[in-house]
């Protein structure tokens, strides 16, 4: 091969790899970003109204009832940190191995699989404490 042609080629396959590199990489993102899994064992029995709220958030809803509280929370259950690394990765790898093409797949998988939506109603003693734990709905956002 002569020095233009493997300057030509040289010059193509980089050009290649810069359009993949270019294009891939939101199926990646998308999985880093997910949802972070949240820690339901603070809604036992016995729990602290604070560290629900740390968890979950500020309730949706709150109301005074003979004895206690009664409030609903609504979130999203998403995902541990090494669930979600390892997604990235496999679109990564996939990204390369399939010269960016992956994308195309890759991008409406992690556009649907992004947590549950939870709403529970958790009823709280007079010191805080929970008393009851009921799961109102799961479904998809």
């Amino acid at each position: 091969m002569t020095h233009a042609k493997l300057k030509s080629a040289f010059l193509h396959w980089s050009a290649l790899a810069l359009v993949v590199f270019a294009v891939s990489g939101c199926s990646v993102v998308m999985a880093t970003r997910q949802p972070s899994k949240k820690n339901l064992e603070v809604l036992k029995p016995g729990g602290d109204r604070d560290r629900v709220i740390a968890e979950l958030g500020v309730p949706v809803s709150s109301e005074k009832i003979e004895g206690g509280k009664k409030e609903i929370y609504t979130f999203i259950q998403g995902y541990s940190s090494g669930v979600k690394a390892s997604r990235a990765i496999f679109h990564g790898v996939a990204d390369v191995f399939s010269f960016g093409i992956w994308e195309a797949v890759g991008t409406p998988i992690e556009g649907a699989f992004d947590g549950k939506k939870i709403s529970v109603r958790v009823i709280y003693d007079q010191d805080d404490k929970i008393k009851e734990t009921t799961t109102l709905s799961v479904s998809d956002p």
